[in-house]
């Protein structure tokens, strides 16, 4: 019950408000308070008391007073600055790196060689360079007949398409059906210089790489195929080299 009658006794008292700054002194600001001035009394003697210490430490101080760090340490500005000294190597030192370095090339000869075989194992389908070359054996009953043997007759080819391991039409195809993708250079530089711009827009530059090769009729299992061995080489910088030898041994495929 007292707890109740004594807020009911604050409820009414009259409320203190704190001082504010007088009207003719309006121009310094708002009136600082007895905490602000606390602050800001306890800061300005900690820097009067460092600075009578430093004043007494150079009174105090012995002229003939020498410590072996004084020779490295030169005064500039004002500003104690130690000299750098340099850094003696010995031969075992170097004997060290040397051999950390020929372990770093070989781990990184190691890495790229991985990389090649990756990118290789990709290219299951192409006569590249370094494959184990497949062999076709043809049996006849007669020794005029081998004598006479014409490989592009037997296969029904071009001479031209003989040498193909993939990509093998017979003439039959070439009569009947249409020659799809491309047939010149030009379209293979189109493709060359929109894979510089995959390098530099990334995301938006494949986007228009695919839009340039609907465009140009390029078959999409052929857009497919460029974009995913060419991702790997976008990102370690090597895309230039990989592409012209991916253009080089796709020749074909963009013409048939």
């Amino acid at each position: 019950m007292a707890a109740a009658f004594r807020k009911a006794a604050k409820s009414r008292q009259r409320e203190h408000r704190e001082r504010s700054q007088p009207g003719f002194r309006k121009h310094l600001g708002l009136l600082e308070k007895k905490k602000d001035y606390k602050l800001r009394a306890d800061d300005y003697h900690k820097k009067q008391e460092f600075l009578r210490a430093l004043r007494k430490k150079a009174l105090e101080k012995n002229p003939d007073e020498f410590y072996y760090k004084m020779t490295r340490v030169k005064l500039q500005d004002g500003v104690h600055i130690i000299k750098e000294t340099k850094e003696e190597v010995t031969p075992e030192q170097l004997k060290l790196m040397r051999t950390q370095d020929i372990k770093y090339i070989e781990m990184k000869r190691v890495a790229e060689a991985k990389k090649i075989e990756r990118l290789k194992s990709e290219l299951h389908l192409l006569d590249f360079q370094g494959k184990q070359q497949n062999k076709h054996v043809f049996f006849f009953d007669t020794k005029k007949e081998v004598e006479q043997f014409d490989i592009a007759t037997h296969l029904q080819t071009a001479p031209e398409l003989v040498d193909r391991v993939f990509n093998r039409p017979r003439i039959e195809t070439l009569q009947k059906e249409k020659v799809k993708g491309i047939t010149h250079q030009t379209g293979l530089k189109v493709i060359f210089s929109i894979v510089i711009l995959m390098g530099v827009w990334g995301n938006q530059g494949s986007f228009f790489f695919f839009c340039v090769c609907v465009c140009v009729c390029v078959p999409l299992h052929l857009i497919c195929y460029l974009w995913k061995t060419l991702k790997f080489s976008l990102k370690n910088g090597r895309w230039k080299e990989d592409l012209m030898m991916r253009l080089e041994v796709e020749e074909g495929c963009l013409v048939f």
